[in-house]
């Protein structure tokens, strides 16, 4: 069995444990990085010591962070391909993460918020700052959320996180207003909650979420670096700030381990210190 064979049984096995498209993709892209290095070779050919290689020469142009996605990859894919009986050992067995330095979450602080909001032109750019803001979701989250997943009355969603896994999130008053006039502006009938201007009317993509952010932030002068990640930084801020404890933002989060949402702790004393800067 080759690797581009394993793939097969390796993407199929996942795609029913549910993992979402962008995952497999991303997936995709790394086999065909191994591929490129090492070949499409029959996978009882590979050892540990291939592997190293690999990884140490990529260690060379690439982040930690970036070298550590590769290496829980082909981790994943060999140990899936020795316990379902494809391979008699697994080579990747004693390969290890890099050490990587815990970064504290760049969040944004409350003037920028407050010149985003201003800046914003159409119904769309308040709707989805708003909500990017105030509920604290992935972008992928955001991305993919339906009409019928808003329950008005209480100002709540569900979406649909890592994992396939469901969480409710809630919004502000403010946030419900912008969306309710989003959606009345609107002369579509597409299911999505965030949609494109052009037509046909299709789903909001990622990157362009992305794109109309950096629009909006160049807009409005904004100095800092925005994107929508920094949006749920902040929204872990503000309940750090208004007494939440961990436990609390680790479920609005949607955090399995509780040691992701622990970094957030450090966030106190880091938006003691962005304040001093702006302001002193």
């Amino acid at each position: 069995m080759t690797l581009k064979e394993l793939w097969m049984l390796y993407e199929a096995d996942k795609r029913i444990l549910g993992f979402s498209s962008h995952t497999m993709k991303a997936y995709f892209l790394q086999l065909n990085m191994l591929i490129r290095e090492l070949g499409n070779l029959e996978i009882e050919e590979i050892f540990l010591n291939m592997l190293k290689d690999y990884f140490a020469r990529a260690s060379e142009r690439l982040k930690p962070s970036s070298l550590g996605h590769r290496i829980r990859f082909v981790r994943s894919l060999f140990r899936f391909a020795f316990e379902e009986g494809h391979m008699t050992r697994n080579p990747s067995h004693k390969l290890r993460e890099p050490k990587m330095d815990k970064r504290i979450p760049k969040f944004l602080v409350e003037e920028d918020v407050i010149h985003l909001k201003i800046t914003c032109h159409s119904h769309r750019e308040h709707a989805l700052l708003e909500f990017l803001y105030c509920t604290g979701c992935r972008v992928g989250e955001v991305q993919k959320i339906n009409i019928e997943d808003v329950n008005w009355e209480n100002c709540s969603a569900i979406v649909n996180g890592k994992g396939s896994k469901q969480r409710e999130v809630y919004f502000t008053t403010e946030c419900k207003v912008w969306l309710k006039r989003y959606l009345e502006s609107r002369g579509d009938t597409c299911k999505a909650l965030f949609v494109t201007e052009t037509n046909p009317t299709r789903r909001l993509s990622i990157p362009t979420i992305r794109w109309a952010l950096k629009k909006l932030a160049k807009r409005g002068g904004i100095n800092a670096n925005v994107y929508p990640h920094r949006f749920r930084h902040t929204y872990a801020c503000q309940l750090l700030d208004n007494g939440a404890p961990l436990e609390f933002i680790q479920g609005m989060l949607g955090h399995e381990k509780a040691s992701t949402t622990q970094i957030y702790a450090q966030l106190r004393g880091e938006r003691r210190r962005e304040l001093y800067r702006r302001y002193f």
